[in-house]
Protein backbone atom coordinates (compact mmCIF):
# COMPACT_ATOMS: atom_id res chain seq x y z
CA UNK A 1 0.00 0.00 0.00
CA UNK A 2 1.21 3.61 -1.19
CA UNK A 3 0.04 6.18 0.91
CA UNK A 4 0.81 10.10 0.86
CA UNK A 5 1.24 12.04 4.38
CA UNK A 6 0.27 15.44 4.87
CA UNK A 7 1.73 17.18 8.25
CA UNK A 8 0.18 20.88 8.80
CA UNK A 9 -0.21 21.10 12.46
CA UNK A 10 2.36 24.25 13.16
CA UNK A 11 4.80 25.54 11.30
CA UNK A 12 6.30 22.86 9.03
CA UNK A 13 4.85 21.96 6.11
CA UNK A 14 5.80 18.03 5.69
CA UNK A 15 4.20 15.49 2.74
CA UNK A 16 5.71 12.16 1.94
CA UNK A 17 4.98 9.13 0.45
CA UNK A 18 5.26 5.79 2.37
CA UNK A 19 5.07 2.04 0.80
CA UNK A 20 4.45 -0.37 3.00
CA UNK A 21 6.54 -3.00 1.04
CA UNK A 22 9.54 -0.99 0.58
CA UNK A 23 9.41 1.76 2.94
CA UNK A 24 9.67 5.56 2.79
CA UNK A 25 9.80 6.76 -1.08
CA UNK A 26 10.17 10.44 -0.76
CA UNK A 27 9.61 13.21 1.57
CA UNK A 28 10.29 17.07 1.70
CA UNK A 29 9.66 19.33 4.12
CA UNK A 30 9.49 23.41 4.29
CA UNK A 31 10.06 25.04 7.97
CA UNK A 32 8.49 28.40 8.14
CA UNK A 33 10.86 29.77 10.67
CA UNK A 34 12.11 32.41 8.79
CA UNK A 35 8.32 33.84 8.44
CA UNK A 36 7.80 34.06 12.48
CA UNK A 37 10.87 34.63 13.80
CA UNK A 38 10.64 38.48 13.51
CA UNK A 39 7.30 38.00 15.25
CA UNK A 40 9.17 35.59 18.14
CA UNK A 41 6.69 32.80 17.88
CA UNK A 42 4.09 30.93 15.74
CA UNK A 43 1.98 33.63 14.33
CA UNK A 44 -1.65 31.06 13.49
CA UNK A 45 -2.78 33.14 10.69
CA UNK A 46 0.62 33.50 9.10
CA UNK A 47 1.41 29.75 9.52
CA UNK A 48 -2.12 29.20 7.99
CA UNK A 49 -1.33 31.13 4.60
CA UNK A 50 2.20 29.97 3.91
CA UNK A 51 0.37 25.95 3.98
CA UNK A 52 -1.60 27.28 1.47
CA UNK A 53 0.93 28.26 -0.41
CA UNK A 54 3.35 25.06 0.21
CA UNK A 55 1.25 22.32 0.46
CA UNK A 56 0.29 21.19 -3.14
CA UNK A 57 3.99 22.26 -4.35
CA UNK A 58 5.23 19.78 -2.29
CA UNK A 59 3.04 17.12 -2.97
CA UNK A 60 3.87 17.67 -6.85
CA UNK A 61 7.89 17.66 -5.67
CA UNK A 62 7.24 14.41 -3.98
CA UNK A 63 5.22 12.85 -6.34
CA UNK A 64 7.84 13.66 -9.08
CA UNK A 65 10.74 12.46 -6.68
CA UNK A 66 8.88 8.75 -5.96
CA UNK A 67 8.26 9.15 -9.67
CA UNK A 68 4.36 8.23 -8.97
CA UNK A 69 1.13 9.94 -10.05
CA UNK A 70 -1.90 10.25 -7.59
CA UNK A 71 -3.73 7.26 -9.74
CA UNK A 72 -0.41 5.14 -8.17
CA UNK A 73 -1.80 6.12 -4.44
CA UNK A 74 -3.76 3.90 -2.57
CA UNK A 75 -4.51 6.35 0.23
CA UNK A 76 -3.45 9.65 1.76
CA UNK A 77 -3.16 10.48 5.68
CA UNK A 78 -3.42 13.95 6.78
CA UNK A 79 -2.81 15.58 10.47
CA UNK A 80 -6.17 15.78 12.19
CA UNK A 81 -4.81 16.99 15.37
CA UNK A 82 -3.56 18.54 17.84
CA UNK A 83 -2.05 21.63 16.40
CA UNK A 84 -3.28 25.11 14.89
CA UNK A 85 -6.77 24.76 14.05
CA UNK A 86 -6.13 26.69 11.06
CA UNK A 87 -3.27 24.99 9.93
CA UNK A 88 -4.66 21.20 10.62
CA UNK A 89 -7.67 22.56 8.06
CA UNK A 90 -5.46 23.40 5.09
CA UNK A 91 -4.21 19.85 5.60
CA UNK A 92 -6.92 18.40 6.26
CA UNK A 93 -9.22 19.55 3.34
CA UNK A 94 -6.33 19.68 0.82
CA UNK A 95 -6.19 15.54 1.66
CA UNK A 96 -9.71 15.03 1.03
CA UNK A 97 -10.13 16.56 -1.87
CA UNK A 98 -7.30 14.67 -3.64
CA UNK A 99 -8.61 11.52 -1.41
CA UNK A 100 -12.16 12.18 -3.52
CA UNK A 101 -10.67 13.41 -6.71
CA UNK A 102 -8.48 10.02 -7.17
CA UNK A 103 -11.07 8.09 -5.75
CA UNK A 104 -8.87 6.43 -2.96
CA UNK A 105 -9.33 6.49 0.85
CA UNK A 106 -8.26 9.82 3.14
CA UNK A 107 -7.84 9.41 6.54
CA UNK A 108 -7.27 11.87 9.50
CA UNK A 109 -3.93 10.90 11.68
CA UNK A 110 -2.92 12.25 15.32
CA UNK A 111 -0.21 14.10 15.25
CA UNK A 112 1.48 12.43 18.58
CA UNK A 113 0.76 8.92 17.38
CA UNK A 114 3.14 9.94 14.05
CA UNK A 115 6.14 11.24 16.91
CA UNK A 116 5.46 7.91 19.25
CA UNK A 117 5.83 5.53 15.65
CA UNK A 118 8.44 7.51 14.05
CA UNK A 119 11.37 5.31 14.97
CA UNK A 120 9.31 3.01 13.13
CA UNK A 121 10.37 4.54 9.69
CA UNK A 122 14.27 2.82 10.55
CA UNK A 123 15.56 -0.15 9.35
CA UNK A 124 15.49 -2.02 12.71
CA UNK A 125 12.48 -0.43 14.61
CA UNK A 126 11.53 -1.38 18.65
CA UNK A 127 9.16 -3.80 19.30
CA UNK A 128 6.04 -3.70 21.26
CA UNK A 129 5.39 -2.66 24.12
CA UNK A 130 7.38 -0.11 25.01
CA UNK A 131 8.00 2.93 27.03
CA UNK A 132 7.89 6.32 25.12
CA UNK A 133 9.26 9.93 25.83
CA UNK A 134 7.35 12.19 23.88
CA UNK A 135 9.17 15.46 24.48
CA UNK A 136 8.56 19.13 22.07
CA UNK A 137 7.39 22.14 22.43
CA UNK A 138 4.14 21.57 23.05
CA UNK A 139 3.92 18.17 24.80
CA UNK A 140 6.26 16.62 27.23
CA UNK A 141 4.40 12.74 28.04
CA UNK A 142 5.96 9.41 29.04
CA UNK A 143 3.43 6.66 27.50
CA UNK A 144 3.39 3.09 27.81
CA UNK A 145 2.98 1.93 23.92
CA UNK A 146 1.45 -1.63 23.76
CA UNK A 147 0.23 -1.61 20.24
CA UNK A 148 -0.90 0.33 17.19
CA UNK A 149 -3.73 3.07 18.93
CA UNK A 150 -3.33 1.43 21.88
CA UNK A 151 -1.68 4.12 24.59
CA UNK A 152 -1.49 4.89 28.20
CA UNK A 153 -0.44 7.97 29.32
CA UNK A 154 1.55 7.61 32.32
CA UNK A 155 2.92 11.43 32.38
CA UNK A 156 2.20 14.27 31.53
CA UNK A 157 3.32 18.34 31.97
CA UNK A 158 1.19 20.20 34.65
CA UNK A 159 2.06 23.34 33.02
CA UNK A 160 5.08 24.47 30.06
CA UNK A 161 6.33 21.75 27.76
CA UNK A 162 10.21 21.32 27.89
CA UNK A 163 10.41 22.62 24.65
CA UNK A 164 8.43 25.56 25.46
CA UNK A 165 10.38 26.36 28.91
CA UNK A 166 13.54 26.00 26.66
CA UNK A 167 12.07 28.51 23.83
CA UNK A 168 11.12 31.10 26.63
CA UNK A 169 14.44 30.79 28.76
CA UNK A 170 15.98 31.47 25.13
CA UNK A 171 14.31 35.01 24.91
CA UNK A 172 15.59 35.64 28.49
CA UNK A 173 18.99 35.23 27.56
CA UNK A 174 18.23 37.30 24.07
CA UNK A 175 18.59 34.14 21.61
CA UNK A 176 16.67 34.27 18.13
CA UNK A 177 13.57 32.07 17.42
CA UNK A 178 13.06 28.97 17.52
CA UNK A 179 15.56 29.21 20.80
CA UNK A 180 15.31 25.67 22.04
CA UNK A 181 18.84 25.16 19.29
CA UNK A 182 20.11 28.02 19.97
CA UNK A 183 20.00 27.21 23.93
CA UNK A 184 21.87 24.10 23.37
CA UNK A 185 24.29 25.62 21.09
CA UNK A 186 24.87 28.33 23.75
CA UNK A 187 25.04 25.79 26.94
CA UNK A 188 28.19 24.10 25.14
CA UNK A 189 29.95 26.97 26.27
CA UNK A 190 28.83 27.08 29.15
CA UNK A 191 30.44 25.76 32.90
CA UNK A 192 28.71 23.32 34.57
CA UNK A 193 28.72 23.79 38.38
CA UNK A 194 28.29 27.32 38.41
CA UNK A 195 24.72 27.76 38.77
CA UNK A 196 22.23 24.94 39.91
CA UNK A 197 18.43 25.05 38.39
CA UNK A 198 15.85 22.69 40.38
CA UNK A 199 14.64 19.57 39.40
CA UNK A 200 11.40 19.82 39.15
CA UNK A 201 9.31 16.81 40.53
CA UNK A 202 11.60 14.36 40.94
CA UNK A 203 11.57 14.88 45.16
CA UNK A 204 8.02 13.09 44.84
CA UNK A 205 6.40 9.74 43.79
CA UNK A 206 4.88 10.01 40.01
CA UNK A 207 6.03 10.56 37.04
CA UNK A 208 4.89 14.12 36.15
CA UNK A 209 6.59 17.16 34.96
CA UNK A 210 6.14 20.60 35.61
CA UNK A 211 8.71 23.41 33.75
CA UNK A 212 7.37 26.44 34.05
CA UNK A 213 9.16 27.24 37.73
CA UNK A 214 13.17 27.05 35.82
CA UNK A 215 11.81 29.71 33.87
CA UNK A 216 10.96 31.74 36.76
CA UNK A 217 14.28 30.11 38.26
CA UNK A 218 16.06 31.42 34.85
CA UNK A 219 15.16 34.98 34.77
CA UNK A 220 15.71 35.22 38.79
CA UNK A 221 18.98 34.22 38.00
CA UNK A 222 19.84 36.48 34.88
CA UNK A 223 18.34 39.50 36.78
CA UNK A 224 20.60 38.99 39.25
CA UNK A 225 23.95 38.00 37.59
CA UNK A 226 26.12 40.37 34.97
CA UNK A 227 25.14 39.83 31.15
CA UNK A 228 28.45 39.23 30.05
CA UNK A 229 28.56 36.32 27.33
CA UNK A 230 29.92 33.57 29.26
CA UNK A 231 27.46 34.31 32.49
CA UNK A 232 24.94 33.99 29.49
CA UNK A 233 26.06 30.21 28.38
CA UNK A 234 26.81 29.39 32.38
CA UNK A 235 23.16 29.74 33.08
CA UNK A 236 21.80 28.00 29.49
CA UNK A 237 24.09 24.96 30.45
CA UNK A 238 22.68 25.01 34.23
CA UNK A 239 19.35 25.38 32.40
CA UNK A 240 19.76 22.41 30.30
CA UNK A 241 20.93 20.11 32.85
CA UNK A 242 18.01 20.76 35.18
CA UNK A 243 15.47 19.58 32.23
CA UNK A 244 18.05 16.81 30.99
CA UNK A 245 18.59 15.37 34.51
CA UNK A 246 14.69 15.77 35.30
CA UNK A 247 13.73 14.07 31.72
CA UNK A 248 16.51 11.34 32.57
CA UNK A 249 15.04 10.67 36.23
CA UNK A 250 11.34 10.52 35.03
CA UNK A 251 12.63 7.62 32.39
CA UNK A 252 14.18 5.59 34.45
CA UNK A 253 11.68 6.41 37.10
CA UNK A 254 9.01 4.70 34.64
CA UNK A 255 11.03 1.75 33.11
CA UNK A 256 11.55 0.26 36.49
CA UNK A 257 7.40 1.00 37.28
CA UNK A 258 6.58 -0.78 34.52
CA UNK A 259 9.02 -3.01 34.23
CA UNK A 260 9.53 -2.59 30.26
CA UNK A 261 13.02 -2.40 29.04
CA UNK A 262 12.50 -0.43 25.99
CA UNK A 263 12.58 3.44 25.65
CA UNK A 264 11.50 5.44 22.54
CA UNK A 265 12.15 9.38 22.90
CA UNK A 266 10.16 11.05 20.34
CA UNK A 267 9.81 15.04 19.70
CA UNK A 268 11.77 17.90 18.57
CA UNK A 269 13.58 17.85 22.02
CA UNK A 270 14.29 14.01 21.42
CA UNK A 271 17.05 16.34 18.90
CA UNK A 272 18.86 17.86 21.85
CA UNK A 273 22.52 16.07 22.10
CA UNK A 274 22.74 16.29 26.09
CA UNK A 275 19.56 14.50 26.64
CA UNK A 276 20.58 11.76 24.04
CA UNK A 277 23.67 11.53 25.50
CA UNK A 278 22.18 11.29 29.38
CA UNK A 279 19.35 8.76 27.82
CA UNK A 280 22.04 6.14 26.36
CA UNK A 281 24.39 6.51 29.60
CA UNK A 282 20.93 5.79 32.09
CA UNK A 283 19.43 3.20 29.60
CA UNK A 284 23.55 1.29 29.10
CA UNK A 285 23.09 0.90 33.15
CA UNK A 286 19.49 -0.68 33.56
CA UNK A 287 20.14 -2.89 30.06
CA UNK A 288 17.47 -0.96 28.36
CA UNK A 289 17.12 -0.72 24.70
CA UNK A 290 16.79 2.82 23.31
CA UNK A 291 15.45 4.20 20.19
CA UNK A 292 15.52 7.76 18.40
CA UNK A 293 13.99 8.78 15.05
CA UNK A 294 16.88 10.17 12.37
CA UNK A 295 17.04 13.49 13.53
CA UNK A 296 15.28 14.96 10.37
CA UNK A 297 12.52 12.90 11.78
CA UNK A 298 12.37 14.35 15.32
CA UNK A 299 10.74 17.57 14.32
CA UNK A 300 7.00 17.89 12.33
CA UNK A 301 7.31 15.91 9.14
CA UNK A 302 5.12 14.16 6.71
CA UNK A 303 6.82 10.95 6.81
CA UNK A 304 5.66 9.59 10.31
CA UNK A 305 2.13 10.61 9.10
CA UNK A 306 2.35 8.68 5.94
CA UNK A 307 3.80 5.47 7.82
CA UNK A 308 0.41 5.76 10.64
CA UNK A 309 -2.15 6.39 8.17
CA UNK A 310 -0.58 3.53 6.25
CA UNK A 311 -0.72 1.09 9.20
CA UNK A 312 -4.29 2.09 9.94
CA UNK A 313 -5.93 1.37 6.78
CA UNK A 314 -4.32 -1.83 6.76
CA UNK A 315 -5.33 -2.33 9.84
CA UNK A 316 -9.02 -1.56 8.27
CA UNK A 317 -9.79 2.42 9.52
CA UNK A 318 -11.73 4.55 7.84
CA UNK A 319 -13.08 7.87 7.68
CA UNK A 320 -16.32 9.60 6.15
CA UNK A 321 -16.14 12.42 3.87
CA UNK A 322 -16.62 15.26 6.40
CA UNK A 323 -13.67 17.50 7.39
CA UNK A 324 -13.20 17.38 11.16
CA UNK A 325 -10.39 18.89 13.46
CA UNK A 326 -9.25 18.71 17.05
CA UNK A 327 -6.84 21.69 18.07
CA UNK A 328 -7.02 19.08 21.54
CA UNK A 329 -7.20 15.71 21.10
CA UNK A 330 -5.83 13.69 24.07
CA UNK A 331 -3.79 10.25 22.92
CA UNK A 332 -5.30 7.98 25.37
CA UNK A 333 -8.47 8.93 23.33
CA UNK A 334 -7.41 7.59 20.06
CA UNK A 335 -8.99 4.49 18.94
Amino acid sequence: MRVLGIETSCDETGVAIYDSDRGLLAHALYSQTAIHAQWGGVVPELASRDHVRKTLPLIEEVLGGAGLAGKDLDGIAYTKGPGLVGALLIGAMLGRTLGFAWGIPAIGVHHLEGHLLAPFLEPEPPAFPFLALLVSGGHTELVKVEKLGKYEILGDTLDDAAGEAFDKTAKLLGLGYPGGAALAKLAERGSSGRFHFPRPMTDRPGLDFSFSGLKTFALNTIEANEKDDQTRADIARAFEEAVVETLTIKCRRALRETGLRTLVVAGGVGANTALRHALHVMCKKLEALLYFPRLEFCTDNGAMIAYVGCQRLLAGAQDDLSVEVYPRWPLDRLE
